[in-house]
């Protein structure tokens, strides 16, 4: 399949909306939360085995964009967002098949395995695209996309609880959603498949002027992932990531807990409200943050997320239970923070190893989004449920967990500080011939 190149006079402001029209339909796995009670109570689950899907979508997320990275690269958007479409709507159909069978094994290897192939492909499909399009501002451009991953769960968490109240939450009401959900974002993902275009040489037309997108500083993915800087960019995210996705995962039944024994109990329906909160947090925080960092640069941004975000773990930590707004306030910050820093992470990269093969560079880079999408969930779940089985209840089955995210934080800081320019040695020559480029595009592939 080849990438479609756009014809003369092609707007750049039509590719946003196709990255957007694939990440909407895969930011629904931001919702998960919303199912893991009808899954807990329908399979006789703990909370812990509720959290493998999600887990183990967000490890084959991270996976498959580190191993098929180049192959975005060499075959282009519209292939990698074709494949995203057919992994990530079998997945939803595969997880009907086990929850109408009440096999528990074909919802994980569904949902986590098939349809986190599709979420790890689709998530980088369009960023490469993006940064080419828009070498002026780059994460605007991919905020914009970005965004879409996060705000995800804004449409499905309301949409996913209404279809559980209405299809009930035993197996077959979850089965039938899951059905509609891998239909829907079918036809849906199909939009973004048809509308994306690559640009016409290294820049398009109606860019401003400026640098063409190979100009500066380039680095291979081969070499990048032998700098320090390559790696403690993956301590930032992955520390980020972590303390974000552990109220994420957690987010309805959390809310639930923390305030069950005073006069104002959170219901179901108002849990999966604070679920959309958080993903309406998240796309804001993808597109706010990502273009302020245009503005202030990226380190400047990753202070804020890192060290701001260790403050609102703390408040929640010691009052949140007191007070609903200042819990509901933190967390929105922090999820805030969150998809801010999945936002401005390809523009950090880009500044640093350039644009040839920034989205495999990003690919790779998104191992670290698979090792927090284990340690999130599992640090607050494990905990959660050995705290719950020694008799504690509420707020304080969440405290340990929160102090760990805030040493986990201020790990990140320190990795985020540790950053420096790329040494000369790693670049690629000014002058590298085109046969030279594509000899390391395969062997990096």
């Amino acid at each position: 399949m080849s990438p479609p190149v756009a014809p003369p006079g092609w707007s750049r402001w039509l590719v946003p909306p196709a990255a957007l029209s694939v990440h909407l339909a895969i930011g629904q796995a931001y919702a998960w939360s919303v199912f893991k009670p009808s899954l807990e109570s329908a399979l006789g689950l703990s909370g812990t085995q509720s959290a493998l899907p999600f887990q183990l979508g967000i490890v084959m997320l991270g996976l498959s964009a580190a191993f098929g990275g180049t192959l975005v690269e060499r075959n282009g958007p519209r292939w990698a967002m074709t494949v995203a479409l057919i992994c990530f709507s079998s997945g939803f159909l595969i997880a009907a098949l086990g929850a109408a069978t009440e096999q528990y094994w074909l919802i994980v290897f569904g949902y986590g395995f098939v349809g986190g192939i599709g979420l790890g492909i689709g998530y980088i499909s369009p960023v490469s695209t993006l940064i080419k399009w828009f070498p002026d501002r780059p994460g605007m451009a991919t905020g914009i996309a970005i965004m879409g991953f996060g705000g995800g769960a804004l449409i499905a968490s309301p949409w996913s609880a209404q279809m559980l109240e209405s299809f009930g939450a035993d197996s077959s009401g979850i089965a039938l959603a899951f059905l509609v959900h891998g239909l829907t974002y079918a036809v849906f993902m199909s939009l973004g498949v048809l509308l994306v275009r690559v640009p016409r040489g290294e820049k398009p037309a109606t860019a401003a002027a400026g640098p063409s997108s190979l100009d500066g500083v380039q680095v291979s993915a081969r070499n990048a992932v032998r700098t320090p800087q390559f790696w403690c960019l993956w301590v930032v995210l992955c520390m980020n990531v972590t303390a974000g996705i552990g109220i994420l995962e957690k987010a309805a039944p959390m809310i639930t807990d923390f305030f069950a024994d005073t006069s104002t109990p959170v219901s179901a329906s108002a849990a999966a409200g604070f679920v959309a909160l958080l993903s309406a947090a998240n796309m804001a925080g993808r597109i706010g943050w990502s273009s302020t960092s245009d503005l202030i640069g990226r380190k400047n941004i990753y202070r804020v997320y890192l060290g701001v975000g260790a403050v609102m773990y703390a408040l929640i930590a010691w009052f949140g239970d007191s007070s609903k707004p200042l819990f509901i306030l933190c967390a929105l910050v922090i999820l805030s923070f969150y998809g801010g820093g999945f936002a401005t992470i390809p523009a950090y990269l880009k500044d640093l190893f350039g644009t040839f093969q920034v989205g495999a560079i990003h690919g790779r880079l998104l191992t670290a989004w698979s090792t927090a999408g284990v340690l999130g969930p599992l640090i607050v779940n494990w905990i959660a449920d050995r705290q719950e089985e020694a008799g504690k209840h509420g707020s304080s089955l969440y405290g340990t967990s929160f102090l760990i995210m805030i040493g986990l934080l201020v790990v990140g800081f320190v990795a985020n500080e540790l950053v420096r320019p790329v040494h000369a040695r790693h670049h690629i020559p000014a002058q590298r011939e085109a046969t030279d480029v594509e000899r390391e595009q395969s062997e990096s592939a």
